[in-house]
């Protein structure tokens, strides 16, 4: 059975949706015209559509894409300039974030593994989109950059927690205080980018039916438990291990998952 869900401006004029299908979410941002970039209705729907997935019934995995020429280009400069957005940045709005950092961070934040497929362009917060993904793909001639700097400002949108960690810190200073534009193929080597693949969705749909054919639970628990690595000392990463594993043994999906495995066939496990 298919679900779907299309988020709108006030206007009419698209800016994201969500087909459901197979247990994968496949997320896109539709505002192809712009590029898919950032307005305050494209950050309102990026909102609503963490929102909806985190009640989704049955999405086990979420696959986020762009549209058209590009993932995302960045902000809509000539929107914001109008005075358009309207955004508070103090404001935590959304648990521990404000909206634009929402943006990027929510799809962190989900419950379930999302993955990110880019081509095109991932600038500025696009790209701090891009890599709020658990897994990133993209086509290896992808242009990315930190853009901010060339504004005057910094990366605001959650890039800071998301890239601790993963791109080498000499590295990423040297990207915020250039703002030097890189492809995804040398991405991949810095630490943005998972795999680069010249059919970044295509790949991203396979790693999804992958996970989505895991048990569901033991998927969430799994993510919790990389989301605490950052800053968590070992005696809690070791006590939270040791708790995600008595919450899942016994229970029906992990039966189901070792029975599938025995009897060599696809699981069936209950969302």
């Amino acid at each position: 059975m298919t679900n779907t869900r299309d988020f709108t401006a006030a206007d009419g004029t698209g800016r994201l949706s969500i087909v459901v299908e197979n247990a994968i979410a496949d997320v896109r941002m539709t505002r192809a015209d712009k590029m898919n970039a950032l307005d305050p209705a494209m950050f309102q729907a990026l909102a609503d559509a963490q929102a909806a997935l985190r009640e989704w019934k049955g999405v086990r995995v979420v696959v986020l894409s762009g549209e058209g020429r590009a993932f995302c280009a960045g902000l809509d400069l000539a929107s914001m300039a109008s005075g358009g957005s309207g955004l508070d940045l103090m404001a935590r709005s959304h648990g521990i974030a404000n909206m634009v950092q929402n943006a990027a961070w929510g799809w962190r934040d989900l419950p379930m593994p999302v993955i990110s497929a880019a081509h095109g362009v991932a600038f500025g917060g696009g790209l701090q989109i891009f890599s709020g993904a658990d897994i990133r793909i993209a086509h290896p001639e992808t242009r990315m950059a930190i853009m901010e700097m060339k504004w005057g400002i910094v990366p605001d949108m959650a890039g800071y927690p998301l890239w601790r960690g993963s791109v080498r810190d000499d590295v990423l200073r040297e990207l915020i205080y250039t703002n030097r534009e890189f492809i995804a193929a040398d991405g991949a080597g810095m630490g943005f980018v998972t795999h680069a693949d010249a059919n970044p969705h295509a790949r991203a749909m396979v790693i999804a039916q992958e996970i989505a054919a895991r048990n569901p639970d033991a998927i969430r628990a799994a993510k919790a438990l990389c989301a605490m690595m950052a800053t968590a000392d070992d005696a809690a990463l070791l006590m939270a291990e040791s708790i995600a594993q008595k919450g899942l043994l016994r229970t029906p999906n992990q039966m189901e998952a070792v029975m599938a495995g025995m009897q060599k066939r696809a699981p069936n496990f209950a969302d």
